[in-house]
């Protein structure tokens, strides 16, 4: 394990696995949240290092992929690490073992945001001291992140309130209730008979307390979806997301 490097065993608990014992994607997101913030913390770019600077980090894409999703499973081990930076955007890996086998990855993209104009800021100029914050270089452990089509037709369908448990500390959605409203409109039998094995995500706008959102899904095929979360108001796209099933 390398010095940028930081791992985490967690126990499972009952609350984390649904009716079927299955991980839940919003812990598992939550998971690498909170590793991520941890990580960035430790190596001088976290949140009591940027939020000085009105600054804030924000989640733009994940690639996740499983060989198995984790189910019933006691312990779950993460590794992440930065991956460095190019011009505006920051990356991330992950890798993930249930009861110490190998059973996923994940790549992030993030970026830096002005709080008070949401504009991106330059992450080479604000972290070109820190000794943590490399450049970014592509190499074979990197996950590609796949393209999301626009849904051509809408299969489910539901409309969802943010509430006050659903923020965070950056006074908007949670990136972790992004998975739970996406998911929610499919019918129980597709929930509670498949695993997710491959999920891309990107994240385009943020959402907040007491506004409404409009869930929607195509079921492409047996093993795919694509889904779309929409502004109830405006009608902007806040979350795209394709998961493959198995």
């Amino acid at each position: 394990m390398n010095d940028l490097m930081l791992k985490e065993t967690l126990h499972i608990r009952y609350s984390d696995s649904d009716c079927n014992g299955t991980l839940k994607p919003f812990s598992l997101l939550n998971f690498f949240q909170d590793l991520a913030a941890e990580s960035a913390e430790r190596l001088g770019f976290g949140y009591s290092a940027i939020y000085p600077q009105k600054l804030m980090w924000i989640l733009l894409k994940y690639r996740i992929e499983f060989t198995e999703y984790p189910h019933h499973v006691n312990q779950l081990t993460i590794h992440t690490e930065p991956r460095g930076y190019n011009r505006m955007f920051a990356y991330r890996n992950f890798e993930v073992l249930a009861d110490g086998k190998p059973c996923g990855r994940a790549s992030s993209i993030w970026a830096l945001v002005h709080t008070d104009t949401l504009a991106i800021a330059h992450v080479g100029e604000i972290l070109k001291d820190n000794a943590n914050m490399i450049k970014f270089v592509p190499n074979d452990t990197d996950l590609k992140f796949g393209k999301i089509p626009p849904l051509t037709q809408t299969d489910y369908e539901e409309t969802f309130k943010v509430r006050y448990n659903d923020i965070d500390v950056n006074m908007h959605a949670n990136n972790g209730n992004y998975i739970v409203w996406a998911i929610e409109p499919l019918p129980y039998d597709w929930k509670h008979g498949k695993k997710l094995k491959n999920i891309d995500i990107v994240f385009k706008k943020e959402i907040k307390c007491g506004e409404q959102l409009i869930s929607k899904v195509q079921k492409l095929d047996e093993n795919t979806t694509l889904h779309a979360l929409l502004h109830a108001q405006t009608q902007e796209d806040l979350c795209l997301i394709k998961c493959d099933w198995m």
